[in-house]
């Protein structure tokens, strides 16, 4: 892991960046009413790369998505850092699927609200249901849907096993499933852990990365997969799937 820091002064102006970014995306996410998905989309877009940029990370895309599916598409990647779900939104919008906590967090629970994230009890396997009905409707009204199998964050080095229950929606829809995998990276081109919220406090979280000289976050997109590949197969031929190409990126350097 690199602990080399950034000057105290570029902490503070990434801070404060980050302050004016979260006013402005308030304001802009206050303004959608989800009558024109691609507003929506836009507004996405520029909240991601925004968030980016307010905490001086660079997104860089190993994989091009253009030619992939763009609409009712269900999103899938490993869970490293808060940042994922900005990372995600600036090259792939969609509604997230989310912990009930966070929907409590202030300022950000309350975009997260605006923008379409599903709070969901993981503790409560009676929300499997429901979530996945909800999900599927979303896929066939055309929207994309975004959640991170693992269930919670890691260090960004490794891979939690990968939770299958909600891979059931894109069965019921009939909608690819479009996997990312993101990596993150010091300034020497090396894998690090510094961006990770995996048993660190958001407030910890946020300074830790804030303090990194640079920060890259590269992403991977894989062959969308499709269910009618897997007929006959249950939700975990597309979770194991899924899994396997994740696992197999982010373990290809992760000891460099």
């Amino acid at each position: 892991m690199s602990r080399q820091k950034a000057p105290i002064f570029l902490r503070f102006t990434r801070l404060a960046k980050l302050a004016v970014w979260l006013f402005q995306t308030g304001r802009n996410l206050s303004r959608l009413n989800g009558s024109d998905p691609q507003a929506r989309d836009k507004a996405l877009m520029t909240l991601g790369s925004g968030a980016l940029q307010a905490v001086g990370a660079k997104l860089s895309v190993t994989t091009p998505p253009g030619h992939f599916s763009v609409s009712g598409t269900l999103v899938v990647a490993n869970h490293v850092s808060w940042l994922d779900i900005f990372a995600m939104s600036a090259l792939f919008p969609s509604s997230f699927i989310a912990k009930q906590e966070i929907g409590t967090w202030p300022v950000l629970g309350k975009m997260g609200r605006n923008a379409g994230t599903v709070f969901i009890n993981r503790h409560s396997r009676k929300d499997v249901e429901p979530i996945n009905q909800a999900i599927a409707a979303a896929l066939k009204a055309g929207r994309n849907v975004s959640f991170f199998p693992e269930a919670k964050t890691s260090s960004g080095l490794e891979v939690l096993p990968f939770k299958a229950a909600l891979f059931q929606s894109a069965i019921d829809a009939g909608a690819p499933v479009q996997t990312m995998v993101l990596r993150y990276y010091d300034r020497n081109g090396r894998r690090t852990d510094t961006p990770s919220y995996a048993d660190v406090s958001l407030v910890r979280s946020l300074w830790r990365i804030v303090s990194m000289p640079e920060l890259h976050i590269r992403v991977d997109f894989a062959k969308p997969i499709l269910p009618a590949d897997f007929s006959g197969k249950d939700r975990f031929a597309l979770k194991d799937a899924a899994e396997a190409y994740v696992r197999g990126k982010v373990l290809e350097d992760a000891a460099v």
